[in-house]
């Protein structure tokens, strides 16, 4: 499996060490307290899970294994000095924690390039399935499908040690990231485009391969599908797609079962849906004013939005409190790409006039954009108009985070997640003895 798999046997006894250490000499420490409001509002805030592969600072945003985002797209190797990163080489990172040579990108490229064909009977598990069923609930289909191919489940029919459980989970994951954007390409052109699948290139990198495959050759496009499943691949352990991940997971159901559960968690209106609903509240906000409205414009839609009960879709963000760092990269690219897009230019002006909207009306902690509020805008520039797809390219991304995420859960021996429940009289005699 190439250099990947050194690297990862070199450093796993050491993490197992230092989880054993605190394990046995802190485990009865109190590291978290929970609140009756937490119980009741989904666990927010609960300090309860372990992810080393990125954390998100409600100042900073995601840190991806200690790094920022600006940090990251600088330091990861890419094909020249106007192109954005390899993400095999941030999954690397993702993986490793240590940021990869162009050697090992190109060994871990070359891995992606031999796994990335499909068996037949995914393309007649997909064509089987309505045209206008949703395009996620088509990919998650596709990848609970391809479980027969799962060499962990394999394995453990065999009887393999619990220590080596990483080792087919790594190849799993190295087969199953290789496939999906061939599997995610070939629903959107059978949806789309009229059922006329692009082939995979064996020289393109994963990203652009990805975009090749829909049909967008721009340079620009392709540097874009890099720079997205950078930014949407991991976001800690805590949100709904890894979440799932981790708890099915923890059954020792294997990877294919795991990120079928992901990718149903990011299909929710709540989750994954979030930049789908960003670009349908600007288009309505430009449909109404014909065109890129003012700002006076602007803040008398916000507060339509909000006077009528809802929310302004892309705003706020259950752990950030300043702008999100993956909204800003992705304003980086627009000034450089797209200034005169009037999508864009409609964002932008949003983005001067929201949050001071929000701060007057006092009920959201953050007022500032997440990464929602601007990622449908860029693809809708570059032709990616059908919006029911968009949850889709978030998934391809975001299963570069729990793929990795998972693997090293197997690693250390992380337990099945087994949390333990109470009933509202419980806790209301609880309150009355307090």
């Amino acid at each position: 499996m190439g250099l990947i798999v050194d690297k990862m046997e070199s450093i796993i006894p050491q993490w197992r060490g230092r989880v054993k250490k605190l394990i046995k000499e802190h485990g009865d420490t109190v590291l978290s307290e929970v609140t009756i409001a937490q119980i009741y509002g989904g666990m927010r805030g609960v300090k309860g899970l372990v992810c080393d592969t990125s954390y998100l600072d409600p100042y900073e945003g995601i840190r991806f294994r200690g790094y920022t985002i600006p940090e990251t797209l600088k330091m990861l190797p890419k094909e020249n000095e106007k192109a954005y990163p390899y993400p095999v080489g941030h999954w690397y990172l993702l993986l490793t924690g240590e940021v990869p040579t162009q050697e090992i990108v190109d060994d871990l490229q070359n891995e992606f390039h031999s796994r990335q064909v499909v068996p037949k009977y995914i393309w007649d598990v997909i064509d089987s399935v309505p045209i206008d069923t949703h395009p996620m609930t088509q990919f998650s289909t596709a990848v609970l499908a391809l479980q027969r191919e799962s060499l962990f489940a394999k394995e453990y029919e065999k009887g393999i040690k619990k220590t080596e459980y990483w080792r087919p989970f790594l190849e799993d994951a190295m087969n199953l990231l290789a496939k999906l954007p061939v599997m995610a390409a070939y629903i959107y052109r059978r949806i789309y485009k009229s059922y006329t699948p692009i082939e995979p290139s064996s020289t393109l990198d994963w990203g652009a391969n990805f975009a090749h495959m829909m049909g967008y050759e721009s340079v620009e496009y392709k540097n874009l599908m890099r720079l997205y499943l950078i930014l949407h691949s991991d976001h800690e352990s805590g949100n709904v797609s890894a979440h799932a991940n981790h708890l099915v997971s923890s059954a020792l159901s294997d990877l294919y079962y795991s990120i079928s559960a992901a990718l149903d968690g990011l299909a929710g209106p709540l989750h994954g849906l979030a930049n789908q609903e960003c670009l349908k509240w600007v288009l309505g906000l430009m449909e109404k004013f014909n065109g890129v409205p003012t700002e006076e414009q602007i803040e008398k839609f916000a507060w339509e939005t909000l006077n009528s009960g809802q929310v302004i879709p892309g705003y706020g963000h259950a752990v950030l409190r300043k702008t999100d760092p993956r909204y800003t990269a992705q304003r980086e690219f627009a000034l450089k790409y797209l200034p005169d897009d009037p999508v864009f230019q409609t964002v932008s002006n949003v983005y001067k006039v929201v949050p001071d909207v929000l701060k007057k009306h006092g009920k959201a902690k953050n007022p500032w954009p997440n990464v929602d509020a601007h990622s449908g805008a860029l693809q809708y520039h570059y032709g990616i108009v059908e919006t029911g797809f968009y949850t889709v390219l978030f998934g391809v991304a975001r299963a570069l985070g729990v793929a990795a995420e998972v693997i090293w859960d197997r690693a250390l021996g992380f337990s099945i997640e087994r949390p333990k429940s109470v009933t509202t009289k419980q806790i209301e005699e609880f309150v009355a003895k307090k």
